[in-house]
């Protein structure tokens, strides 16, 4: 354990946010301290142990905490109790804090506004592939304090949104990782600067023998990493590889430029922890993807359908737009504030949109003079028409893209939801696996 370990033992502390970070946090801090439990959601489903330990607003504004442990998924300044979290806001904490604070093991943090997830995995199997004790946490499903049995040399993957960063106040990680920065999360954020800074915060806690990772390509990372203090040493990932270079992997899935990206940060992390050639080869050839991120669920001499539902932002979305031909584009959810569609000019003629959910009228917006774009009310009528008009395309090969380019939440619980909808309704028009 480290010098912060007494922080979090002996101590009267409110978990507020009951997902699966909360819960993992409830039963790791509750051997050892008092715990009691708040959510907005008065509803929510807990076991009866869990249960018994929720407590009222009102009389969380009674209790004299020691410590709150604030789960990403609330917004502090948009949530029941907001005028009591600024109150508290110097002994608020996150997860990563508790999990930093009882152990001294490696941490490779990745953050960045897209790719995270994916590069985390590849970095896990590539150091699996090494022989190396590694799990895999964080905002990729599997909350940091639900991870057992971690001895002295497991090092851990840790992908870190910019909600969890924002939260921490103790956490530090020897490596960290920014794959890239666009507008996301601004609803929460409010300004860029805000967003950028809660990704760096990750570089700024870092100490003199930490190493950090940043693209060199993207401009928010570049210009913001001049203005502040930091301890690290700064490696600039060039993510520009080369054709014949990513055909040594033999694997198609990163021949796109954000992959290329995943990629390129993966290789540089490999030189850290000497990764043998073979075993970099292998485990990249072998790799898959993980679901609803680019993923081709179908695929003939006709028509491709790709699943990526993980794109949330036009941002997400553009790489996929670029990469291919004669593409029927469906999109649709929760707009993100701030964002904006910068796709070449020299690419609109290839796309025809297809727009669904209630706020179809500001994507047709975006899209207006740029291309042609038909509305439905939901994914159901929109797919009814495109399958109609790919019917009557006698062209070359087509790609059913379903790239939202917005959150989920209007109708689905998360990206995966929404994943998985789409591919269970696509079985109406074609035989997908």
């Amino acid at each position: 354990m480290n010098e912060n370990q007494n922080i979090f033992i002996n101590k009267k502390i409110l978990v507020y946010g009951l997902g699966k970070s909360g819960i993992s946090s409830f039963k790791f801090l509750d051997k050892n301290n008092q715990v009691f439990l708040f959510d907005d959601n008065k509803n929510i489903k807990l076991n009866n142990s869990t249960k018994k330990k929720l407590i009222s607003s009102s009389l969380v504004k009674k209790i004299k905490f020691d410590l709150i442990v604030l789960s990403p998924g609330i917004d502090n300044k948009n949530c029941k109790l907001n005028k009591f979290l600024k109150k508290n806001s110097k002994i608020t904490y996150s997860d990563l804090d508790i999990f930093f604070s009882f152990y001294k093991n490696t941490c490779i943090t990745i953050t960045g506004t897209n790719g995270k997830s994916t590069t985390c995995q590849l970095l896990y199997q590539v150091l699996k592939k090494q022989k190396y004790d590694v799990r895999l946490a964080g905002n990729i499903g599997y909350p940091i304090l639900s991870l057992k049995n971690i001895k002295n040399n497991t090092l851990l993957v840790i992908e870190a949104s910019s909600y969890q960063l924002e939260y921490s106040r103790l956490f530090k990680s020897k490596y960290a990782a920014i794959i890239n920065i666009s507008p996301d999360h601004l609803e929460r954020h409010k300004t860029m600067n805000k967003y950028i800074s809660a990704k760096l915060k990750l570089i700024k806690n870092q100490n003199k023998n930490s190493i950090a990772f940043i693209n060199k390509y993207d401009k928010y990372t570049q210009t913001k990493i001049k203005k502040i203090k930091y301890r690290s040493k700064i490696i600039k990932v060039d993510t520009k590889l080369k054709k014949n270079f990513i055909n040594i992997f033999k694997n198609k899935y990163f021949f796109t430029a954000s992959n290329k990206e995943n990629l390129s940060f993966v290789i540089e992390l490999a030189k850290i922890f000497n990764i043998k050639k073979i075993n970099l080869i292998e485990a990249v050839k072998k790799f898959k993807g993980l679901n609803y991120r680019q993923q081709i669920i179908f695929n003939n001499k006709d028509i491709s359908i790709i699943n990526d539902s993980k794109s949330t932002s036009y941002s997400s979305s553009i790489e996929m737009l670029k990469k291919k031909n004669n593409i029927y584009w469906l999109m649709g959810g929760i707009p993100k504030k701030g964002d904006k569609f910068s796709l070449s000019r020299k690419y609109y003629q290839n796309i025809k949109g297809y727009i669904f959910g209630i706020n179809q009228k500001k994507f047709s917006f975006d899209l207006k003079k740029k291309i042609r774009h038909k509305k439905f009310s939901d994914l159901t009528k929109a797919l009814d028409q495109l399958f109609k008009d790919v019917k009557k395309d006698n062209s070359s090969k087509k790609t059913i893209l379903f790239s939202p380019a917005a959150a989920s939440f209007d109708s689905f619980k998360n990206f995966e939801d929404r994943g998985e909808y789409f591919n269970k309704i696509i079985r109406k028009y074609i035989n997908v696996r």
